[in-house]
Formats: C-alpha cells, structure tokens, sequence
C-alpha cells in the first residue's frame, strides 16, 4: 500500500489498526513512492485543512453564540427597566444624539438608518415617550439606482407599520448610477420625520444634561 503511495494515515484505515507512525515509517523507509505522492499529498493537506477551517468556524461560531446567550441572560434586568418612562426617555435621547438631526434651523424630528432595529426601536421609543403613532410618521427612503423603490418602500413600511401613503416620492442616488449593489441585503437608508420640535429641544436638552452630570460625576471620583 505505501509502494502504491498511500498516506500512513491511509494504511492505518485500511488495515483497521491503530499503528503507531514512527513505527510504520520505520516499516516503510526504503519503499520507493511513485511519482504522483507528493502531488497527490499537497492535495490531501490541503483538504483537511480546509475541512479544519469549516469546523473551527462552526466551533467558534457555538462559542459566540453561546456567549451572547450568557449576555442577553445577565443584562435582561437591565431592559426591564425601559418599561419606565424616564429611563426609556435617556435612552430616545441617546439614540437621538447618536442617529438624529440636531442642524439648527431644522424644526421637527428627524432620524435615518439603514439599520431596521435601530428605526424600529426609535419608534417604539417615540411611542413610549411620546405617544406619537406610526401613522403619525412621515418617511422617505434614500436608495442606490439600480434598487427598485416600490419593494424597499412595501419592506420598511412592514417593519415600520408607517402606511405607504405616509412615504414621500424620492429619486435614487444619481451617484451610484451604472453601479451595482453589492450588499444584496441592503435596503436603503429610512428616514423617519415628524412635527416635535419641542420634543426635538428636549432631547437634546437631555443628552447635554446627561453628559453634564456624568462629567461632574468624573471630576469628583477624581478628587
């Protein structure tokens, strides 16, 4: 079998024996190998580490999931605590700080993401703090030129529960003409608005007397 160019590894199955590989090298030290064994060898290390990478993805992939498992367990008080009013409101600001317009002269709200739970907890958040209704909400999609708007506008309008008739009419980006997208899960960026400017002035109220309280809380851990 080794003359043929099988590998030890090979023997050792077909012979139903655990030998040792010292000892079948031993064996085997003047056996003269064909040609093709070290082409044929080259092929088989590099399918069983092929085959190595697919199991470690699939063991580090258990492992992550096993992980964010432990998180979601841990930090599950944590999201309880939106239900109240307050703390649901220093997270609509945060968000706010983060993905909102914040330009002066802009009256209103004003969001974008192209991420579906951020614009999905925005608007819970809004609803929440607010009482402001889906139906209440205007939104338009920003979307590349070879997207075709009717589908993105049926897709958000699911994940919003914002009516088709509450979509403003918008032209592609005339930037990715004759460019192709490549993210075959991307959906364009929602933008949500709506009339509060008030309850625009008081988010960002919060978030700067948030930062306020945390940057006067550092100086006096510091002292």
């Amino acid at each position: 079998m080794r003359r043929q160019g099988k590998t030890y590894g090979e023997i050792r199955l077909a012979v139903n024996r655990q030998i040792p590989k010292s000892t079948l090298s031993n064996w085997c030290k003047n056996v003269i190998l064909p040609n093709e064994y070290n082409e044929r060898l080259k092929k088989i290390i590099a399918k069983n580490s092929e085959k190595s990478r697919a199991y470690a993805l699939v063991i580090n992939k258990i492992r992550r999931e096993k992980y964010l498992q432990s998180i979601i367990e841990k930090e599950k008080r944590l999201a309880i605590k939106l239900r109240d009013k307050d703390v649901a409101k220093i997270a609509l600001s945060m968000l706010y700080l983060g993905e909102g317009a914040k330009w002066k002269g802009h009256s209103g709200l004003f969001l974008g993401s192209s991420d579906p739970d951020i614009i999905l907890l925005y608007i819970l958040l809004l609803a929440k703090c607010h009482g402001i209704k889906s139906n209440q909400l205007r939104c338009r999609i920003g979307y590349r030129a070879d997207q075709n708007i009717r589908k993105l506008e049926r897709y958000w309008s699911h994940v919003t529960k914002i009516p088709i008739r509450n979509f403003y009419k918008t032209k592609p980006d005339p930037r990715t003409k004759g460019k192709k997208t490549r993210k075959v899960d991307y959906k364009g960026v929602c933008v949500i608005t709506c009339a509060g400017a008030r309850i625009q002035l008081e988010l960002e109220a919060l978030a700067k007397l948030f930062l306020e309280n945390l940057r006067a809380h550092s100086l006096e851990e510091k002292r």
